[in-house]
């Protein structure tokens, strides 16, 4: 039996829902993303151009601070990586997230929360981000609301 962690960033809540059935039903630790500054109904406002969420994601080296960091990342074999996404791949402070520690040697599994963009891109970005030496899996698009039965079929299928 491997050793999971589902670790996630949520900004309205969706992709913790989410996290949190993953984490029961895989019998793994949950890590919560917090960024340092939260994120306000402001920043997530899409429409307009100068929105904090617009910004990060226009700056492919921004890094937004994180609260904490997983203590003894060593211990996991495969990270299950929650993410909203925003501009077609997964959210900065993620990216923050995967510089934060060390994955050689582990399998991460992105998933994401969205009601139209998959994950692929941010699966590719992220194997970018983290290298070769890192499993970065395809990865999973679940709806907004992440249903007990989508969850655990797509765990059925992960064979963790």
């Amino acid at each position: 039996m491997r050793n999971v962690l589902v670790a996630c960033f949520s900004a309205t809540g969706n992709t913790a829902k989410v996290a949190q059935k993953l984490a029961k039903l895989e019998n793994a630790d949950l890590f919560e993303i917090q960024p340092v500054q939260p994120y306000t109904a402001d920043d997530l406002n899409f429409n307009v151009p100068d929105c904090r969420a617009n910004r990060e994601m226009q700056d492919e080296t921004c890094r937004p601070a994180m609260v904490g960091k997983v203590e003894n990342m060593e211990q996991y074999d495969v990270v299950l990586l929650g993410t909203p996404i925003w501009w077609g791949r997964e959210t900065a402070i993620i990216d923050t997230f995967l510089d934060a520690h060390s994955f050689a040697g582990k399998k991460l599994i992105p998933f994401c929360t969205s009601g139209v963009s998959g994950v692929e891109k941010a699966a590719e970005h992220i194997q970018s981000l983290v290298g070769a030496d890192v499993t970065v899996d395809a990865g999973k698009r679940l709806g907004a609301d992440g249903s007990e039965e989508e969850v655990r079929i797509w765990t059925e299928l992960l064979s963790l």
